[in-house]
């Protein structure tokens, strides 16, 4: 029986890793650590704006869109340039992904709801993109870290030490269940590896043919 690559390996038992973490999150940690947030959270509410979803998708947007002129107008871009137009894509798309399909699948109250007397539990179907899981700011951020962890190697630890930054501050301001924080996380950084690698693959099969 042929086997998987190693990555594809290693990718399935981390995905079985983190699906075991949220299933258990979402069964015994999710709640009580929400209600312990629950009246500390309203001193980071202040960000709700500035950090929301339409501010840093109209900033990626844009900065995606000048570069993309950039490389149209002088006929290329630094690798630099082209791994933040290409983590800006991998991140618009991931979170649309995630909006539209991911959180409408499981249907996940936000914690807001929750604390105000929904229910905790997975209503199939029935989401919209306000819902709570997968958590879209990380997906957003996981994306566009995915993409310089394929490309930039020794980026991998300190965006790991800034995602784990917008995890805590995302959980303690009761925007998000640590398994939303799980499966965002996972689903994000997966998506923008992916796009990296692909890009990665392209650029040899060029310099192959030159």
């Amino acid at each position: 029986m042929k086997r998987f690559c190693p990555a594809m390996e290693l990718w399935l038992l981390l995905l079985l890793t983190c699906a075991a973490l949220a299933l258990v999150s979402f069964m015994s940690v999710d709640l009580p650590v929400a209600a312990s947030c629950w009246k500390i959270s309203r001193f980071l509410h202040p960000l709700d704006k500035p950090l929301g979803a339409p501010v840093l998708l109209s900033i990626e947007a844009a900065i995606a869109v000048v570069l993309i002129l950039a490389r149209l107008v002088r006929g290329h871009l630094s690798l630099l340039a082209e791994t933040v137009a290409l983590g800006c894509l991998a991140s618009i798309c991931a979170y649309s992904i995630n909006s539209h399909i991911l959180k409408p699948l499981f249907g996940v109250p936000n914690p807001t709801a929750v604390m105000h007397g929904a229910r905790h539990a997975l209503h199939l179907w029935k989401g919209s993109a306000q819902s709570s899981f997968p958590s879209g700011h990380m997906v957003l951020a996981g994306a566009l870290a995915g993409v310089f962890m394929r490309l930039y190697r020794a980026s991998i630890w300190p965006l790991s030490g800034l995602l784990t930054v917008a995890a805590v501050l995302l959980v303690v301001g009761d925007w998000h269940f640590i398994s939303d924080i799980i499966a965002g996380s996972f689903f994000g950084v997966s998506a923008g590896v992916l796009v990296g690698h692909g890009w990665a693959m392209h650029k040899h099969l060029l310099a192959a043919s030159d």
